[in-house]
């Protein structure tokens, strides 16, 4: 089945959850931003630099483009990164790992360091993994055992 976080991270009160959730996984690391693949990461990483800003400890936020821009200033990233800053890659949900990997590949082509990726949901399905073979630093918020769990607690007769 599809996991659709979009609903979460674009409600107010969801993106003030999920802006506390990942800043509270990288608060006492060291790194200047936070971004991810647009669409799905646009609004945790936006989520999580307003919730570094409240809380006295700055973080930029920024998007890596599907496809490179082919015009003007050709780049993957849009935000203002300086190369050689520190980064954590945020991502909605994981299922294979692929398009984690390509926001941590692209993001590294910019010359920005990848310490750590913040994921919302894992599916469970080894995409995890993958993404660790990336990054030494890996972290899910949930995975979907969690999530069933409380359906299924829930919804019982």
């Amino acid at each position: 089945f599809y996991v659709n976080c979009k609903p979460t991270t674009l409600h107010p009160k969801g993106m003030f959850l999920v802006g506390h959730l990942v800043f509270n996984c990288i608060r006492d690391i060291d790194t200047q931003g936070v971004g991810g693949l647009t669409f799905g990461a646009d609004p945790m990483a936006m989520a999580t630099a307003f919730v570094s800003y409240l809380e006295e400890k700055p973080l930029k936020a920024f998007s890596v483009r599907k496809t490179q821009k082919d015009h003007g200033i050709v780049k993957w990233i849009e935000g203002d990164m300086i190369p050689g800053e520190k980064v954590v890659i945020v991502e909605d949900v994981v299922t294979t790992g692929g398009s984690t990997v390509k926001a941590v590949e692209r993001t590294r082509a910019e010359g920005l360091d990848v310490v750590k990726v913040v994921v919302l949901v894992d599916r469970q399905e080894g995409g995890m993994d993958q993404v660790k073979a990336h990054v030494a630093s890996v972290e899910s918020i949930v995975t979907i055992e969690d999530l069933l769990a409380v359906y299924h607690s829930r919804n019982r007769p």
